[in-house]
Parts: structure tokens; sequence; C-alpha cells
């Protein structure tokens, strides 16, 4: 077998002392991978550099397309940018796989039989990081999901439960009230499903799902859902196996792949020789898989599993009456390469089948919409409080067929008809229409605003309302 060249960051804080024990193990269960290191992280970020990665650096994964990297440290203070967040929007890595697995008895949890994957979506949503403050009161974040986002996100899953014999694929979502956002998600997740008979589906909004998973996990087997749910709900599915830091992830692209921890680079611990390597073990394997040495992956589990199961712990899970012995990070790496070719007894062992990785169809963009632009909203700038004052400023605006509808603050109707008990900030959500059931013009748009600004009303944004093939795509005001 070829061998597959990999780039490698060993982090911050513990992270080479987890990487070092990580790539000692694989090795010598005969992973074919040769490596390029790079220096990612806290060095580079206070050198100067506020992406935490230099473009030599890019330009070695680029090359290699498959990237091992340990936690790193992100200095405090603003201006530094995620690297995460940064390497998985500019390799196009969109999906984020989490498997979540009870090692009961031999690792303490409440929940001896869970064994859940997450896949979350992991380029848009919040994350796509557009925020702006637009008055003295409020800021705002874009919640950007796209059907091409959820297309690949939620075929991913269903291909992955596919691929490792998984029989029902959960959707997590909010689209009781972000019907737009969520509202995509969860459509886009019911067509393709459809596709898919032979796998169970179902829908869970996310707050009852949430508590779902946390007392009852077993009830679960794939999750999939946009970025910010799946952001919380993987570390919280990591913990209630019994230690996140034994939990690894996968972030995968149609070209690069990205493998990591999901635990923090722990600086406290960093140089004690401590640390557990397990949850960059758990990314290394996935990695493996992926580059289709499955059978090297199989090998490092099911050695992992007999030494958790042989009592052999780090000092994050040790238990007295359950572990055995308490072991440095370079001992625990020992212990895993004395029992390769092993298999646990009690726990289940793990068999990786050739083909587990998997690729997606190419997205076909649809057919454009027809389109019908039929309001604004302006949204104004005032520090005044009563909404019936602002309300008669802004009917001065009205010309011809466009008129004032309504006006909202913080999406709660207050003009017209009002109540006196809603507080209102400075930030008004100002709704124009026309009154006789026509399309509104741009060049209509542009003579509300020149005769807005002629009045002295500071507009920050607009945002257009429109019908796509015939159906209302925007919000009502609530109390609308």
């Amino acid at each position: 077998m070829s061998k597959t060249r990999i780039t490698v960051a060993k982090g911050d804080g513990i992270g080479p002392e987890i990487m070092d024990a990580t790539l000692k193990i694989i090795m010598a269960a005969g992973a074919q991978i040769e490596i390029d290191e790079i220096e990612v992280g806290e060095k580079v970020y206070l050198s100067g550099n506020t992406a935490g990665i230099s473009k030599e650096a890019w330009d070695i994964i680029i090359r290699n397309k498959i990237f091992l990297k340990a936690p790193i440290t992100t200095p405090q203070g603003g201006g530094y940018k995620s690297l995460n967040v940064t390497t998985r929007k500019t390799l196009g890595l969109y999906a984020n796989v989490r498997p979540c697995r009870s090692l009961h008895p031999f690792v303490e949890t409440k929940h001896p039989v869970m064994d859940v994957v997450i896949i979350r979506e992991n380029e848009e949503d919040l994350y796509a990081g557009i925020e702006h403050q637009q008055t003295d009161e409020v800021v705002q974040c874009l919640k950007l999901i796209s059907r091409p986002g959820s297309e690949k996100i939620v075929r991913y899953a269903f291909e992955y439960a596919r691929a490792y014999n998984r029989k029902k694929v959960t959707c997590f979502t909010k689209d009781n009230i972000m019907k737009q956002t969520d509202g995509l998600f969860h459509k886009v997740f019911d067509e393709i499903g459809a596709e898919y008979p032979d796998i169970e589906k179902e829908h869970w909004i996310v707050d009852i799902g949430a508590a779902k998973l946390a007392d009852t996990p077993e009830a679960f087997d794939v999750i999939v859902m946009p970025n910010l749910y799946g952001d919380v709900l993987s570390d919280v599915a990591a913990q209630i196996t019994g230690s996140v830091g034994l939990a690894g992830s996968a972030n995968i692209g149609d070209e690069y792949a990205m493998f990591e921890a999901i635990h923090g680079s722990a600086p406290r611990r960093a140089g004690q020789n401590v640390a557990n390597p397990s949850g960059l073990l758990q990314g290394a394997i996935l990695m493996l898989i992926h580059i289709g040495q499955g059978d090297v992956a199989e090998k490092v589990q099911n050695a992992w599993l007999k030494t958790l199961e042989d009592g052999i712990h780090t000092y994050d899970i040790y238990k007295e009456g359950i572990s055995k012995k308490k072991v440095s990070t370079s001992d625990f790496a020992d212990a895993v390469i004395e029992r390769l070719g092993q298999k646990p007894q009690t726990l289940k062992p793990v068999s990786f089948k050739a083909g587990t990785a998997f690729k997606l169809p190419k997205y076909e963009r649809k057919a454009p919409a027809k389109k019908d632009l039929v309001g604004v909203d302006l949204f104004v700038h005032w520090s005044g409080f009563n909404a019936n004052e602002i309300g008669k400023k802004l009917e001065t605006l009205n010309k011809d067929n466009v008129y004032l509808d309504m006006i909202t603050n913080r999406g709660v109707k207050v003009y017209p008809d009002g109540f006196e008990a809603t507080f209102c900030t400075d930030h008004w959500r100002c709704r124009f229409k026309t009154n006789n059931g026509q399309n509104l013009t741009k060049h209509q748009i542009i003579d509300l605003l020149t005769r807005a600004e002629a009045a002295g009303i500071d507009v920050i944004k607009t945002e257009n309302l429109y019908y796509f093939n015939g159906e209302r795509a925007f919000s009502l005001g609530q109390g609308q």
C-alpha cells in the first residue's frame, strides 16, 4: 500500500504530548502515512498573525488534503480569529462527525448503552460570523441557512447511516420559531429522507430533542442538525458518555478533511505527561478510516477498548473500584500498543469494513424561482420610546401607493395598535408595502430612502420582501 501524506499540527498546551502518543500508537499499528508537521496556534497568533496560521502552513494543508490537528490556544482579547472556523470554511469542511459511545462499565456513565453519532453542519448558520452593531443598543448576527449547505449535510447523514449500518436519522431544528431558516433545513431533511426508505426518519424541535438526548440518548442513532445546535449538543453527547476527553471528531469536505479531539488545549496540564490522548486518538482513527486504512483503524480501536477494559486509565477517568492502574500519557500509549491485535471481551469490538468512506453526488442548482418584490423593511435607529410617535413620523413618507404597513421592535409589532407594556429599544423595523397589491420597484425603494433621508430618519439597513413562486418568503411580525 502506498503511503498517504498527511499534515500534522501538534498545537498548544497538552497538544504536543497527546499528538506524540497518538502518532506512536497508529504507527505501531501499521499506519501507512508520511507526515509534514506545521505550526499553528498561540505562537503564530502572538507573532502578529491574527489567523493563527501562516501561508506556508496553508500551502502544506492544501497540498496534502488530510489534516490531523491537536488542540490550540487562542489568546485572550479581541482581534483573533478562530482557526477551527477558518479552516472549516476555507477548505469547505461541511460535515462535522462526532461518534459518542458509552464505555460502560469501564468509564462511569449514567447511559450505559448510548451509541449516538452527531452530524453537524459545519459552515453556515450563525457561524457565518456576519455581525454588526446597528444602533447604540442593538447588535445583530445573521443566521444563514442555504439549500446547498442543508442538502449536503442531510445527504451526508443518510449516506453515513447506510454505510455504517445505522437504522435511524433524526433531525433537530427550531422551525416552530425560525420558519424560514430552520424551516428550510427541516424541509430539505424531509425531501432527502424520502430517498432513503430503508432508514427510519424523525424530527424533533431542538429544545425537547436536547432534553431527550440528555435523558435517554439510547433513543437516538444518528442526529443531524444545523451548526449551532450541533456544536452545543455534540459536547453534551460526548460528556454524557463519560468524558468529553474521550471523543474525537472528523471535519469532512469534498476534497479535504481535518481530524481532531473535541476538547481544548488545557494549558494548566501542559508538560506534565498526564493528559488523556484518547480524544485525539479517536480523531486519528476516523482519519485512518477516511484514507482507506480501516484495517489499521480497527486494530487501534480494539486495542484502545481493551486498554480501557483492563482498567488502564489516565487521571481524568480513573475511579477507585473501576480502574486498575492510573497511568501517564506516554504509559497509556504504551499500554494500547501492547494490546494491538487484541479485542475487548466485554465492550463490543469494532469492525470497520472497506468502503465506509463515501462520496456525495455533486450539488445541482435548481431552476430560479419566480421572485416578486412586494415590500421593503427599513431598519431605523431612533432613540425615542413611543411607537406612535415614530409611526406618525414614518407615515409622512407615504407616497402614491407605498405606505407604512407596520413597525416592530425586537420582532414584536408595536405600531399600529401596539401595547404600552412592550419595551422598545432604539432599533425599529418599519415595513413598507404597496396598497394596491402591485409589486414594488427598486426605484420606489430608492425614492423612499431619499424621502427618509430628507426627513432626518436614520435608516441603518433595508431588507427587500419577496414572494418566491407565489409563497411568502419573509416572517411576519409577532402579533400580526
